[in-house]
């Protein structure tokens, strides 16, 4: 509690009383609490060990960039920093639920997406879960995704015993990428960059609300890829983006590269099966060259 009166202290003013800190759980990462007042208002806290301090100024830095937009609903960041042996991230408290208005939802991120950038990448490194995502910026999308994503995550998949003939798969898609891209051309959009249904939930009124980024400026097909990795976003959803904004016909193939980037990600962090997936996928893509 001591911890946690000084981080009030410190972001909200000496007059800031805890009234009552009330664990919650669906986490992987971090340890959350809900923070009530006295004077009744809420935030969320996060807390980790305090050398993942940058973690948690990346994911400020990503939710202040998502909330210049006025689009889709962020969590507000109040403060962070570290506070004794912890590192902390204290958000603004959002009462969120798992259903709610998904076509919304949809439009709005076609409005995050039409915020653009010159250069792909973003001005600082940030994390996709506990792991390092590079965002070096370039002015050419393939070389970046070469660089910064593929390539990057099949290093760190051969240093955690990826089976040889698949590195050497993904180093001949990564080599070849830019037959994908012959007739598509990506802008600069701004992205979640980790949207999977865990990461969308929405307010009692239906308003849809985003959180957990791994923010940059890439593909927005990107962001519609994961979206589609592991299921919970309705076929409204998808209609009404692609209402607002079409979709490029090769999207369904740059689908897979741009999932294998996540799937390598998991094999990085979660070993297992992964490989066997993200082989799968290589091969596929390897096929459409």
């Amino acid at each position: 509690m001591h911890m946690i009166n000084q981080i009030l202290e410190t972001h909200l003013g000496a007059n800031a009383r805890l009234k009552n800190a009330e664990a919650l759980s669906g986490g992987c990462i971090n340890q959350a609490s809900r923070l009530v007042l006295d004077d009744g208002r809420e935030y969320f806290l996060k807390v980790n060990q305090a050398s993942l301090a940058d973690m948690f100024a990346a994911e400020a830095a990503g939710l202040n960039e998502l909330r210049s937009t006025a689009t889709l609903r962020v969590p507000a960041p109040i403060g962070q920093g570290v506070q004794g042996r912890q590192a902390y991230l204290l958000l603004d408290y959002l009462p969120l639920q798992t259903q709610g208005n998904q076509p919304l939802a949809g439009t709005q991120l076609a409005a995050l997406h039409q915020h653009t950038a010159e250069q792909f990448g973003w001005l600082r490194h940030n994390t996709l879960g506990t792991s390092p995502q590079r965002n070096t910026q370039q002015a050419d999308w393939v070389r970046f995704w070469q660089t910064e994503r593929l390539g990057f995550q099949l290093e760190r998949a051969r240093r955690n015993g990826y089976p040889h003939r698949s590195y050497e798969l993904g180093q001949r898609l990564n080599d070849e990428l830019s037959a994908l891209f012959a007739d598509y051309q990506p802008v600069a959009s701004l992205l979640h960059g980790d949207l999977w249904g865990g990461n969308l939930a929405y307010l009692a009124d239906g308003t849809p609300v985003i959180f957990d980024p791994a923010v940059y400026y890439g593909d927005r097909e990107t962001d519609l890829a994961m979206t589609e990795l592991f299921g919970g976003f309705s076929a409204d959803f998808y209609a009404a983006y692609r209402e607002a904004w079409p979709l490029d016909a090769g999207y369904p193939v740059r689908r897979t590269l741009y999932n294998l980037y996540h799937i390598l990600n998991h094999f990085n962090l979660f070993g297992g099966s992964y490989a066997g997936q993200a082989t799968r996928m290589t091969e596929a893509l390897l096929s459409e060259l």
